[in-house]
């Protein structure tokens, strides 16, 4: 079994065709392929709303054309700026937290480490410990987000954090934040175990920390193995090591899709 569920094109910020996607999913021995187009923000990065329309069609063309050989499904990664409040006509939502607002002003915390400096130094005054507070805050918000079925991407704020610059990541004030977001999701939300951040050279572990993702473990929080992929050369990203690392925080099942909701399956049919 070899699902993902986090997918982008060039839709919205991905380098790959849809159908590019598929067939590499195909040669990679994909089961499942779900799409996840960035929803409509005010941003160069997410699908317009006219583009939105065009996904969509495109999708399920791509879902009928290719049935016989990969399940596919359209999905849609729903920000948190621009909650959508209605889920169709996607078959499930990625629920993210991208940026943070500050008196007026919004920045990506994931765009590149300069802007990220500037805004722990400008708005937190140096202190992570804060923006971690305030971002955290921000995802656990989703918990009654009905439309969402995923979060993604826990600790995104840790995307340029691989040397501990910013924090420790057992910096026990830290982890009391995303442990709280953590709890507020507890049998409400499947959460993501994110290999993207690994393509992209950023880390070399996958999101979140293994810390957390313990935590998540004992507090029975359902996961999907996901490589939020924006390169059909990285579908499967790290995914062997990654499922060694969810076996030793304590999992032994995961959740995938079937096109009528998720359904709990055990880990070593994904091995």
């Amino acid at each position: 079994m070899r699902q993902n569920l986090h997918t982008h094109t060039t839709y919205c910020d991905g380098i790959n065709s849809a159908e590019e996607m598929v067939q590499a999913a195909i040669a990679k021995r994909f089961d499942i392929l779900g799409f996840s187009g960035h929803g409509p923000v005010k941003d160069p990065y997410a699908m317009s709303i006219e583009g939105t329309r065009q996904y969509v069609n495109e999708i399920q063309m791509l879902k009928e054309e290719y049935r016989d050989q990969i399940s596919i499904y359209l999905g849609v990664e729903e920000d948190s700026t621009n909650r959508m409040w209605l889920k169709e006509p996607f078959e499930y939502v990625i629920g993210s937290v991208h940026t943070l607002s500050h008196e007026g002003m919004t920045l990506a915390i994931d765009y590149n480490r300069g802007v990220l400096e500037a805004m722990y130094e400008s708005w937190f005054g140096s202190d992570f410990r804060a923006l971690a507070k305030q971002y955290y805050a921000d995802v656990a918000a989703m918990k009654d987000w009905d439309e969402v079925d995923i979060i993604g991407h826990l600790d995104l704020i840790t995307k340029y954090n691989e040397d501990e610059s910013f924090i420790r990541f057992d910096d026990p004030v830290y982890v009391s934040y995303a442990c709280d977001a953590i709890d507020a999701f507890a049998g409400k939300k499947i959460l993501e175990v994110n290999t993207g951040a690994i393509a992209r050279k950023n880390r070399r572990t996958p999101y979140p920390y293994k810390n957390l993702l313990a935590y998540m473990h004992e507090k029975n929080v359902q996961i999907v193995l996901n490589s939020d992929c924006h390169d059909a050369a990285y579908l499967d990203c790290a995914f062997e090591e990654t499922l060694k690392l969810i076996k030793e925080c304590g999992y032994r099942s995961m959740m995938r899709f079937t096109g009528n909701g998720f359904e709990e399956t055990d880990i070593e049919l994904f091995e």
